[in-house]
């Protein structure tokens, strides 16, 4: 299995962020992709690609062009109001406030376009999440071209941003950036499969009312677990894409064996659906190490993974999103792809 490489990840290096109402040192750092990168070159999974520039069309198809123009720009905006350490945004226009009218001040911006205090916006934010999404495309570039897979290692992961605001450590939102661009090239019919341990709001949004794009997502219970405010079961999808959305909340400390009964139950909806794509947001944060998540799988789960989703028969390309447990995740990780396509 080739894997797309996103170096630039490392230029979004936050140093804390805000978690429980503390401020503490990051959970998503370099060394998570480090640790993977390791990984998969002890494992010799197979080649390993740089990403190809597709520029910043694809990413406009999924985000709206002034939210994306904001990100790019808005370390520089910081520093110019003589801005220490990394930006957090600190008002938001909740209900009864109005967001259809965009203040020229920097904080009204940065709350309009963000949903949480968590998410540290740093000098190199926009350079890693602009190359995660290329490396996203070009590991669609791969299965399109007739790659069974592909696997794409980048940071920040994606699936918590939405078509104009960041949050959950997302900037942009890869598995939708890829989606958008397969159907582009022609598809009809893709599915998005999040094993993410937290709801990926972000994607859901995004095609929320639409045929062409099955999102399904097991995930920790949002009466509990960030992002709390959307993964209800009860989402289903709204005009066309009514029925195109599945979500499989489950408790926390729920069993192995119920988390693989929801991977059952989302597997057969999206075996209907028959994609022509799989795209899996492949957050590892799932793992019973895991310090910000409370799910108990461990490394012959992640095989197990691996090799159901094999089993489904769809080509397939893997997102790096979620998993905080440095050491561990590339371990999981490597679980994961060897699970899917062993070696001889």
């Amino acid at each position: 299995m080739k894997t797309v490489y996103n170096a630039r990840h490392a230029a979004h290096a936050a140093t804390h962020e805000f978690f429980r109402g503390r401020l503490v040192p990051a959970f998503e750092v370099p060394a998570r992709a480090d640790y993977v990168l390791a990984a998969v070159q002890a494992a010799q999974l197979g080649a390993l690609l740089e990403p190809v520039d597709h520029g910043l069309a694809p990413l406009e198809r999924v985000h709206a062009p002034a939210y994306l123009r904001f990100v790019q720009g808005a370390w520089a905006e910081w520093q110019a109001l003589g801005g220490e350490g990394d930006a957090f945004p600190a008002v938001w226009p909740v209900r009864s406030l109005r967001s259809d009218v965009v203040p020229p001040s920097f904080a009204a911006r940065m709350g309009l376009y963000s949903m949480d205090s968590g998410t540290p916006l740093t000098s190199g934010s926009w350079e890693a999440a602009y190359w995660g999404a290329q490396a996203s495309l070009t590991g669609l570039d791969q299965v399109l071209a007739g790659e069974r897979s592909a696997y794409v290692l980048t940071r920040p992961p994606g699936h918590h941003a939405g078509a104009d605001f960041f949050g959950g450590y997302c900037f942009v939102n890869n598995a939708a950036v890829a989606a958008q661009a397969a159907l582009d090239a022609g598809l009809q019919r893709v599915a998005i499969l999040d094993v993410d341990y937290h709801h990926g709001n972000g994607t859901q949004a995004i095609f929320y009312d639409r045929a062409d794009v099955f999102y399904a997502s097991l995930h920790g219970d949002p009466q509990t677990e960030f992002p709390f405010f959307l993964g209800h079961a009860d989402e289903t999808g709204a005009g066309a894409g009514q029925g195109f959305n599945a979500n499989f909340p489950l408790p926390a400390g729920a069993s192995n064996e119920a988390w693989f009964t929801a991977l059952e139950a989302a597997l057969e909806r999206l075996q209907a659906y028959a994609p022509e794509l799989l795209i899996v947001s492949l957050g590892v944060d799932t793992y019973g190490g895991d310090p910000i998540s409370h799910f108990k799988l461990d490394r012959p789960e992640f095989s197990r993974l691996g090799q159901r989703l094999a089993a489904f028969g769809a080509r397939t390309l893997f997102l790096q999103e979620g998993g905080y447990a440095t050491e561990a995740i590339g371990h999981n990780v490597v679980a994961v792809l060897q699970g899917f396509e062993p070696r001889p």
